[in-house]
């Protein structure tokens, strides 16, 4: 029956054990995860609001606006969740608490009970008639034993009572924390909820703007997605004389200098598999910056009838930003755009990186590169004032995803 209770009480506690720990490790991650959406906004508000604009654009005030408030939402679902387990957590503490006490109590009432037992019976003349009385030196010893265990349990209690003392001080200190805690992210999430709902008035008065002459801004993105499409045939017909070049003055065999596979040494197949290896590890190409534009087939968020393709992502920056390579490589081109700024194509075995939108080009051709080293820096937009670089990933000639190669995009 003691073996039976023994084992229940060790399950018990190695799954108290288990949830604490679990806890914790939920409340790291929630943290990190509000440290990096405060960063994020801290971003958006430098990086796309604080820059000085020569010309008023709605479509790009809404659109900033709406990043600013995905992320404010984001920050808001963080701290509740943050909140409601530092709820959990303060109700554990505080059963743990109540049990503590009791336990407590107990132990002092065992421990005053033995002290008043021991306390009549003091007197070293009456330990000693009680050893006297013995029937023989057996029971005389073990009457001497059970003095000292009765003494080493006394010693035990007293100890006992500090432990649960401390334990308990220590778990007021740690409640008291959590509900300061916890009262800060209630704080912290009200003033977050207050600029929401001012972020969203702004919003909508804007929106209003837009709805009134919708043909007209739809017209504009839709001519501004033209000259993306022009500028993606440019560096798409770039990518594929690159191969072909690439091919042609290749050691390797090649089959009459090919535009849409790469004839690859032994040593780019093996930097191309070392590149796929890092798939969703690579630095980002800016230091510090925000996606303004991911990848892929979107719609307008308030012109719903309007649908956008961007063929890689597109980051705001700082002003006067180095461009910086995803990955080692080896330049395969620098070209100037027509109707636009730089780029400069990295080949990583089978793969391409290519940095678009770049004021000017630290790099050149057949040079070899590696992991965050300078290509260039940033052009900045004139008009916007903001700052914006375009990085896009192929395999031979298949546009991928930026956002699944870089850490965190």
């Amino acid at each position: 029956m003691t073996l039976r209770l023994l084992c229940i009480g060790l399950v018990t506690f190695l799954l108290s054990s288990n949830a604490v720990w679990a806890q914790k490790d939920e409340r790291t991650v929630l943290e990190q995860k509000r440290r990096e959406i405060l960063q994020e906004i801290k971003q958006i508000n430098s990086l796309l609001f604080d820059t000085q604009k020569k010309e008023r654009s709605v479509l790009s005030e809404v659109e900033d606006i709406d990043k600013r408030i995905r992320a404010q939402e984001n920050l808001i679902r963080i701290t509740n969740r943050q909140a409601n387990l530092l709820t959990r957590e303060i109700n554990v503490n505080l059963k743990k608490i109540e049990q503590l006490r009791e336990e407590l109590a107990q132990i002092k009432e065992d421990y005053a009970q033995m002290v008043v037992k021991s306390y009549k019976s003091k007197s070293r003349k009456s330990r000693i008639m009680f050893l006297l009385s013995s029937q023989d030196f057996l029971q005389a010893y073990k009457r001497v034993q059970y003095m000292n265990q009765y003494a080493k349990y006394r010693k035990e209690q007293g100890e006992s009572i500090q432990r649960k003392t401390v334990e308990l001080q220590e778990l007021n200190k740690s409640l008291l924390e959590q509900q300061k805690e916890k009262q800060a992210l209630i704080a912290e999430n009200k003033k977050t909820k207050e600029a929401l709902r001012k972020e969203k008035q702004q919003q909508e008065a804007l929106v209003a703007e837009l709805k009134k002459d919708e043909s007209k801004f739809a017209s504009q993105i839709r001519s501004k997605q033209r000259e993306a499409d022009e500028i993606d045939k440019q560096i798409d017909a770039l990518i594929r004389a690159a191969i072909a070049k690439s091919n042609s003055s290749s050691g390797a065999n090649t089959t009459g200098g090919s535009s849409t596979t790469f004839a690859l040494t032994a040593e780019a197949k093996a930097l191309g598999n070392s590149f796929t290896s890092n798939k969703g590890k690579l630095p980002w190409p800016v230091t510090n910056g925000v996606v303004v534009k991911r990848f892929g087939k979107q719609r307008h968020p308030q012109l719903p009838n309007v649908e956008t393709f961007c063929s890689g992502v597109e980051i705001a920056t700082t002003n006067n930003a180095e461009a910086r390579s995803i990955f080692d490589g080896v330049v395969l081109d620098v070209k100037q755009i027509k109707g636009a700024n730089k780029l400069v194509q990295i080949q990583h075995g089978s793969y391409i990186s290519v940095y678009f939108n770049l004021g000017s080009v630290t790099v050149s051709p057949g040079q070899k590169v590696t992991t965050k080293q300078q290509v260039g820096t940033v052009a900045k937009n004139p008009a916007s004032g903001k700052t914006i670089i375009k990085l896009m990933i192929y395999k031979n000639t298949t546009k991928l995803n930026p956002a699944d190669w870089i850490f965190k995009m």
